[in-house]
């Protein structure tokens, strides 16, 4: 009997210290390879309009020399495609005399089946039936249920070995493997993630060392002992029901707020606004390393689209640019319509928290009355989560519906507008709430006597240590779900569907018997065509969304990285160490548990690289405004140099000493004002003392509530900051970015040679023509 790995293998290979060597046996014939492969339901009915498409779609196909072979499964129909040499031949030619891909590095005298697949792919999606109906309409219709490419068994078994498996965990990336297997779209898409991700480590640990500063200070710091020593009494945080309580009752959040809010933040989010930008210009170096040797430095996707429809029809018209001022503002419109309803959802998120927080001072939990205002903050960051997933599938759609209506002229301008719309609806999905967290929260609540509300609910204020760990645990929380959630989701249902498909397949093998052992090898019977077709069907589905998904979901925690990591320094770490698992989910989904992606040819990640910019200005600006305005940094400054102790001369107080109480206003019950929002019930403490007097966080004069010069001080010297942190930083990012050039000097060199290699073996073709001319 023939065990499995003899059945699967054709040839007889000898081993040597791991490699594989030449085969000790004579190499039997290779099998054709299909192209692609159309899967529709069997219909008895020949005049229905699903089985009338079909023939016309296979009819098409047939005029265009594509050879279909008819396997009927069940109540599934399978078709399998194979294209005719001369189509890539012309692909091959046109290549050669184009402006952009004529050096593109690929072997003249074959073409690799990642090839075949992009050119077949392209063919399908651009074959029209009389009725004018395309593939994708077709499969709209049921007239086809699915369509996909084979994976190739032997190329698979490589890459599963060298890559797509836990325990390379922390092996370097195959990539050029990776390139020749699923394209240089793909490639570079790892090529990215592996660069992102070793960049991530001097920023983790910088960002461990910003945070154990603020455990090594944590029970020595000032600041804490005040507010855990102290005896203020501060002013109810509800109207109903929400009594005074003292400061010391929120020790412990003082000192979580000093482990995110402290003096090395500062020098922390300079240093990760100038580690974007090196970041982008090293990558721009690494990526012309690779698309050098990969000879794609020059490719241009727009080109090879005209060379593809002139391989599919020759009398094809080229699509011209358009452009419609009705279009694009009916889509401007639009989209500023659509960023208008994100931007509310965010703020009801805002309305829940207000709501909320009243609502759980008034439950029976102990526990939750304590904290009432950071629970009502957790429970937001999970209904965001939640938003964020519904409105991911909305968003899509409607930038898919834009795209129609913008009309691009080509596969490669309707990915860019595509992307662009699509990461901005995710953008303000994702941080419209943490921005209201980040610079609004506890700023616009008004003060006692005057409390802004929202209907009969005051909103929310902050705590006294400051705001920075609202923003903490709202982007901690939405990070940790994001990732954990959406990588177990990912993983676990193509695993289950593989599951399943592995059972089929074994059946088949069974029902083939010894023809699938010896007279298959050249041309697979029915029963082993449908083994690998079923086994590649089974696989979870892909499309043109597959690698933006994963591309959006690293931009968008790039975004969380950079953006507000003044607020959470441990950002990059968990960024990093899901990175590290990140790597070889995808890996492991893409080879194993998925349908082959379409190899796509390319030479950058495209309109990335712009949005990526883009990002890392915006962490600069952002960053500014947090460590200006949402932190106690600058008001911390102000004390120390002008209103403290040391700025009164003095050297045997501490310089921080009172700063507590400095930050804190009077709110007498004298006033009447004051009593409507407090009834003389809730300012009883311990149980059987009336306070008259109560505190709270602002600059404020007890008399008139009018804001002092304090206030105003700290405004002024909160604005200077964020305006020389901003021009500092971005001096700092424009001579890093001329420091490191994008092109390495190797690379400009090997270019150099390779066109002059070309240019030579053209002159030295065009010579024996002229001598046999003559």
């Amino acid at each position: 009997m023939f065990s499995k790995k003899k059945v699967e293998k054709f040839e007889l290979w000898g081993k040597r210290k791991g490699r594989i060597s030449e085969p000790l046996l004579p190499q039997l014939p290779i099998p054709k390879s299909y192209d692609y492969v159309l899967v529709a339901d069997k219909v008895d009915d020949e005049e229905d309009q699903r089985t009338l498409r079909q023939k016309a779609f296979i009819e098409q196909l047939e005029k265009k020399n594509i050879s279909v072979t008819r396997v009927v499964h069940e109540e599934k129909i399978f078709f399998g495609l194979r294209a005719p040499k001369e189509i890539f031949d012309d692909y091959q030619y046109l290549l050669k005399v184009s402006d952009s891909c004529n050096w593109c590095g690929d072997d003249r005298s074959s073409v690799n089946q990642a090839t075949r697949i992009r050119i077949v792919h392209f063919i399908l999606n651009n074959t029209f039936i009389n009725t004018g109906e395309n593939l994708i309409e077709l499969l709209e219709k049921d007239a086809f249920e699915t369509v996909f490419c084979l994976h190739e068994r032997r190329e698979q078994k490589k890459l599963r070995n060298k890559w797509a498996r836990w325990t390379a965990l922390f092996t370097n990336q195959p990539v050029d493997d990776v390139k020749s297997y699923f394209g240089e779209k793909v490639a570079l898409y790892y090529l990215w993630l592996g660069w992102y991700t070793k960049l991530l480590v001097p920023a983790a640990v910088l960002g461990v060392v910003v945070f154990l500063y603020g455990v090594a200070f944590f029970n020595t710091n000032l600041l804490i002992k005040e507010v855990c020593d102290s005896n203020v009494i501060m002013c109810p945080r509800c109207d109903k029901r929400c009594d005074v309580w003292k400061l010391s009752d929120t020790c412990t959040y003082a000192k979580v707020s000093h482990l995110f809010d402290n003096e090395g933040t500062v020098a922390f989010a300079m240093c990760m606004a100038i580690w974007a930008t090196l970041f982008l210009e090293l990558w721009k170096r690494h990526r012309a390393r690779h698309v050098s040797k990969w000879k794609v430095y020059d490719w241009c996707e727009e080109e090879e689209e005209l060379i593809l429809e002139i391989v599919n029809n020759a009398n094809c018209e080229p699509k011209k640019f358009r452009h419609s001022y009705f279009r694009s503002t009916l889509v401007l419109a639009l989209v500023t319509l659509m960023l208008v309803l994100i931007i509310g959802l965010a703020q009801a998120l805002v309305v829940f928290r207000v709501v909320a927080a009243p609502l759980i001072y008034e439950g029976s939990w102990e526990f939750a009355r304590d904290h009432a205002n950071t629970v009502a903050v957790m429970i937001g960051a999970v209904l965001h989560y939640v938003t964020i997933q519904i409105m991911t599938r909305v968003n899509r759609w409607v930038s898919l519906k834009l795209c129609e209506i913008e009309k691009p002229n080509s596969f490669a301008a309707t990915e860019r507008n595509f992307t662009v719309k699509m990461f901005t609806f995710q953008f303000f999905t994702l941080f419209s709430s943490l921005f209201y967290v980040a610079f609004f929260l506890g700023r616009i609540n008004g003060h006692p006597g005057s409390y802004s509300r929202i209907s009969k609910w005051r909103l929310e204020e902050c705590h006294p240590s400051g705001c920075l760990t609202d923003l903490f645990i709202q982007m901690a929380v939405i990070m940790l779900l994001k990732q954990t959630l959406n990588n177990i989701f990912e993983f676990s249902v193509p695993l289950v569907k593989r599951y399943f498909a592995r059972k089929m397949t074994k059946k088949l093998r069974r029902m083939c018997g010894r023809c699938y052992r010896k007279s298959c090898r050249n041309e697979p019977c029915d029963i082993c065509k449908l083994r690998d077709w079923l086994k590649n069907y089974k696989l979870t589905k892909t499309d043109a969304f597959s690698l933006f998904n994963e591309f959006l979901e690293m931009v968008v925690q790039f975004s969380f990285t950079t953006i507000f990591v003044a607020a959470f320094p441990l950002a990059p770490l968990l960024a990093l160490i899901n990175n590290i698992f990140e790597i070889r989910l995808d890996a492991i989904k893409m080879v194993r548990l998925e349908r082959r992606l379409v190899p796509r040819k390319t030479n950058d990640i495209g309109i990335w690289t712009k949005i990526l910019e883009a990002i890392g200005v915006l962490a600069v600006i952002a960053n500014g405004l947090v460590i200006g305005v949402s932190s106690d940094f600058i008001p911390r400054l102000v004390y120390r140099y002008r209103y403290g102790p040391c700025a009164t001369g003095s050297t045997d107080t501490p310089c921080m000493q009172g700063y507590i109480n400095d930050t804190l206003s009077i709110a007498s019950m004298r006033h009447s004002k004051v009593r409507e929002d407090f009834e003389p019930e809730r300012m009883i403490v311990d149980g059987n003392f009336t306070v008259s007097e109560c505190s709270y966080k602002d600059y404020r004069s007890p008399e008139d509530y009018s804001l002092t010069s304090q206030f105003w001080t700290v405004l002024a010297v909160r604005f200077a900051f964020v305006i020389l942190f901003e021009h500092v930083v971005v001096v700092c990012k424009f001579i890093a970015a001329w420091f490191v050039p994008n092109n390495p000097m190797h690379v400009k060199n090997e270019r150099l040679h390779d066109k002059l290699a070309r240019l030579k073996e053209e002159l030295t073709d065009q010579r024996p023509k002229k001598c046999t001319e003559v």
